[in-house]
């Protein structure tokens, strides 16, 4: 049966990637005769912009270009391999490709939300490297590597299409266990880490990652120096980690802010199975080990304490940070109704506050970005701001959730909040592993959320003061959308609520962008208003 799925699985994979690679090189055309366009029209300055256009219509030179591209991309990567670069490159300029058009409004700043400059050296070294530290704790012989990928593929059943057969202790068999860690925790950390280290007030002096370069990890213009206020833990805090696992969570905040490995902290790692957090437990210190706080004086790791247990097991101290990564899916595999979910969030909200010190406590949740887990996401996201929580990330208001994915969990169009980023800078062996496995990632997708205690000032004030007067910030959503007229749009979430932001200024967007916009015509959500007849997001041209 499994394999019958998988040859299902690996069919439609190729009819998937012929239609991303037919994409990607439409983009491209697009975006070399608009170059011409512009070109011609700029050298003549009293010709007519349709004559212009018609004659860039008949230029037939964009065919050889193209080829001499495919050929020099196959060339400098390898063959199949290398075209598969270039179309990628396409796909993510194409929220350049079209200029023109009628413009609402400006963008005044924009802030990346999965840069990997923002993850200092060593991190990155460590993510590159991550199978030899696994490879140094839980060593594997010649045949367990042969048989790697099938165990890899095996567990991704158990934990998708074939999790109704899979046993309690699933986890606790050393094939599921050493698939697990080399694969999905592998892909977890270079998921988390990102979003770990864009969590703060901001990324201007880049004091909290590194450059590749040598230089200062920038994510927009105009931004103050980044410190922790996301993460506003002292000395002789506690910290919760549920569903630890592998202690994933807790490796990826120590690669992706330094600053925190200065701190004296002791986790509360919970978890059902203990032998998964004891090999967790080594990872952290072997990692811990290679990435030593820059203070010789602080201690060398955070100290661990595995509580075998599930969420509402009590623990002895109130903790500054909770973190839940891929746990409450799990539980949410196990409901079924919009009623279920919801009072499913309740529960867990409730058990959260019980853990939580009352005024100073910082709550992480990530979820796979899919509808049902990214819906539980924002389920949470509401009663945080119920509760009086600051949602610091991604929100940008506390507004209703416009993408709240409830009918798209049961099959309607309502869109769900995730961000995906492109794999290309991903490790290179772990992406050989996805591809051996049948399983191949060229974007990695995540649904997130971090809420805090509205009493802490230092939460309040990073929110308040991320935004100059008067803009409205929205935060980009979705990848390129080809639109009619040569037209790019993008999903984006506001306090305004759902929007199609259309792309008529060149400008490379991404998904997970956060925009400051001016608004230049205050009527477009007003008596211009204009609705995408799809999903009835609000357009508005940039």
């Amino acid at each position: 049966m499994a394999e019958k799925f998988y040859e299902k699985f690996q069919k439609k994979n190729t009819v998937a990637k012929a239609k991303n690679e037919r994409k990607a090189y439409n983009r491209e055309r697009n975006e070399y005769f608009e170059k011409k366009r512009e070109g011609r029209l700029s050298s003549d300055n009293n010709g007519s912009r349709g004559a212009g256009s018609e004659n860039v219509k008949r230029d037939s030179g964009y065919g050889a270009a193209r080829k001499d591209a495919s050929r020099l991309a196959s060339a400098g990567n390898g063959g199949r391999g290398g075209a598969e670069n270039a179309n990628r490159g396409a796909a993510r300029g194409a929220g350049g490709a079209f200029t023109g058009g009628k413009t609402d409004a400006s963008v005044c700043k924009t802030e990346k939300l999965f840069l990997l400059e923002r993850l200092p050296r060593d991190a990155r070294d460590v993510l590159e490297n991550f199978d030899n530290i696994v490879q140094g704790v839980r060593p594997l012989n010649s045949r367990q590597f042969v048989q790697l990928p099938k165990d890899i593929r095996a567990l991704s059943h158990l934990l998708t299409d074939e999790r109704e057969n899979r046993r309690a202790g699933y986890m606790n068999a050393n094939e599921e266990l050493s698939a697990y860690v080399r694969y999905f925790t592998w892909w977890n950390l270079v998921r988390l880490t990102r979003v770990f280290a864009s969590l703060g007030d901001s990324e201007g002096d880049g004091s909290h990652g590194g450059s590749s370069k040598g230089g200062s990890a920038k994510g927009s213009s105009g931004q103050g120096s980044t410190d922790s206020s996301c993460f506003n833990l002292k000395d002789g805090d506690y910290c919760l980690d549920i569903g630890s696992g592998p202690l994933t969570a807790v490796t990826a905040l120590w690669l992706s802010r330094p600053e925190l490995r200065e701190k004296k902290l002791t986790w509360y790692c919970l978890d059902l199975s203990s032998s998964t957090m004891a090999l967790g437990e080594d990872l952290y210190l072997s990692v811990a080990s290679k990435t030593p706080p820059k203070n010789p004086d602080s201690l060398p790791h955070w100290n661990i304490i595995r509580v075998k247990g599930e969420c509402g097991t009590e623990i002895r101290n109130r903790v500054s940070l909770i973190v839940a990564a891929n746990m409450f899916n799990e539980l949410g595999q196990k409901v079924q109704g919009s009623d279920a979910i919801a009072e499913l969030a309740d529960s867990q909200l409730v058990q959260l506050k019980k853990y939580a010190v009352a005024d100073r406590c910082g709550i992480f949740i990530a979820e796979p970005g899919m509808p049902q887990a990214a819906h539980f996401v924002s389920l949470m996201r509401d009663r945080f701001i119920s509760e009086g929580f600051n949602v610091a990330s991604p929100c940008p208001h506390a507004a209703s959730c416009p993408m709240s994915g409830y009918h798209a969990r049961y099959g309607g169009s309502t869109k769900w909040c995730n961000f995906d980023f492109s794999t290309e800078d991903a490790p290179s062996r772990l992406l050989k592993l996805s591809k051996d496995a049948g399983i191949p990632k060229e974007r990695a997708v995540i649904s997130f959320v971090f809420a805090a205690t509205a009493h802490d000032s230092a939460h309040r004030h990073a929110k308040s003061s991320a935004t100059a007067a008067g803009a409205l910030p929205v935060r980009i959503a979705s990848d390129a959308i080809r639109l009619p007229g040569n037209r790019t749009g993008f999903y984006a979430c506001s306090e305004k609520g759902l929007l199609l932001v259309v792309n008529s200024s060149g400008k490379k967007i991404e998904s997970g962008d956060l925009l400051e916009l001016e608004i230049k015509n205050p009527e477009v959500f007003g008596s211009e208003i204009k609705r995408d007849k799809k999903s009835g997001a609000i357009e508005l041209g940039i």
